[in-house]
């Protein structure tokens, strides 16, 4: 295919469904990974007419992840762009973070874009091209509390974004780490109500999918290798 192909995780809704929108309209082909079936269904919907393929995916299995970027191959033939948008959170304290909590968000947070950028990395060196753009957390810089695990897992795809840079330059690479405030999206609003954190003090997805399709696009290259932070509204 002549189009450039991107594959978007937590793409059924929120960031990773807005990216694939903004995507979509700059004639890209998508590979959109999700847990829920209906959800990347209604996704490949608001995306059309480009060409997407859905793949239900859980990125806390790193088997599903490399299975991921195989289809992507398989049915485009090409991977320009790698989207970790999929995430996971939970509130809890410090003493009630055990081994479950921090299996469960470095599943989801970390191992599975690790995943992602490990099988994706082979192609993007054949390619001498390819933009790898994490989705992080202000609460890597902030974190607020209860988030002992989540930052935490958070924090490490920040330096996943630098060392992808750093060793990318020699093949082409390019690689970012965008960190959002609060965002209104459904895992926000499962965690924090609108009356403890009114909208208007919140990010829109689509906002944040416009950074992420600059760093995509090339408009952001200054920030190669660097966490891009976006505050929350004041």
């Amino acid at each position: 295919m002549d189009r450039p192909t991107a594959i978007i995780t937590g793409a059924g809704s929120g960031i990773g469904r807005a990216v694939a929108i903004a995507l979509a309209r700059e004639g890209y082909a998508l590979v959109l990974a999700g847990r829920r079936a209906d959800a990347l269904a209604q996704s490949v919907t608001l995306c059309a007419p480009a060409a997407c393929l859905p793949v239900p995916t859980d990125v806390g299995s790193t088997v599903q992840v490399r299975s991921l970027v195989a289809a992507a191959m398989t049915r485009f033939g090409r991977l320009d762009a790698l989207v970790n948008a999929a995430g996971w959170a939970e509130i809890h304290a410090i003493e009630a973070s055990g081994p479950e909590v921090f299996e469960r968000a470095f599943a989801i947070n970390t191992f599975g874009p690790a995943a992602a950028i490990s099988a994706a990395w082979p192609i993007f060196t054949r390619q001498h091209r390819g933009c790898v753009v994490n989705v992080s957390s202000m609460a890597t810089a902030d974190p607020m509390p209860g988030f002992f695990a989540y930052a935490a897992s958070k924090a490490a795809v920040d330096l996943m974004a630098r060392c992808a840079a750093l060793e990318g330059a020699a093949v082409g690479v390019r690689a970012f780490s965008v960190a959002p405030g609060a965002v209104e999206t459904p895992l926000l609003r499962s965690l924090i109500s609108e009356q403890a954190l009114p909208t208007a003090k919140c990010l829109e997805p689509e906002f944040v999918a416009r950074v992420i399709v600059d760093c995509i696009q090339g408009e952001r290259d200054e920030d190669n290798g660097q966490v891009i932070y976006l505050p929350s509204p004041a």
